[in-house]
This record gives structure tokens, C-alpha cells and sequence, in this order.
């Protein structure tokens, strides 16, 4: 997932090498992120919460310590390749 605070901007990239099953459990991720715009929270802020979530519903987790700064969206496209 990323987010930017700065365009009120959040989504879910699967990684390619998770294959279908990623874009498949990405779909509660995404729904997470439209619930959480809804309720007019910031995009890094619904990113925190999900990871301090000990029980996110759905499928999956964000990893302790895996939240981090890209310097832009080639950055993290890279990333969802595994460059």
C-alpha cells in the first residue's frame, strides 16, 4: 500500500511476485482505504492504523517496521516489481 498526504492519495499495489493471489487480497486492503477516505481520515494515518491492526479482517498484514518513505511513485512501483 501507499498513500500521500499531500494529493489525499492511498492504494494498493501487489507485489508481482504475490501473482493472483495478491490482487486477490488486496481487495479487502482497498476496501479498508475507501472506508477510511469516508470517514475523512488522512491517507498516512489510515496506513498507521492498519498496522497497528493486530486483527486487519481479511487476508494478510502489514509487517512490523515495514512503513516507509518513497521519494515518488516510481519508487514504489519498483518496489511492487521487486527491483
Amino acid at each position: 500500500m501507499w498513500a500521500g498526504d499531500e494529493d489525499d492519495a492511498a492504494a494498493y499495489q501487489p507485489r508481482q511476485a504475490a501473482g493472483g493471489r495478491g490482487i486477490n487480497e488486496g481487495i479487502s486492503w482497498i476496501s479498508r482505504l475507501r472506508e477510511a477516505k469516508a470517514r475523512g481520515i488522512r491517507p498516512s494515518q489510515a496506513l498507521a492504523d492498519f498496522l497497528a491492526d493486530s486483527e486487519p479482517p481479511g487476508r494478510g498484514r502489514p509487517l512490523p517496521g515495514s512503513l516507509a518513505d518513497a521519494p515518488n511513485a516510481a519508487a514504489v512501483e519498483a518496489l511492487a516489481k521487486g527491483d
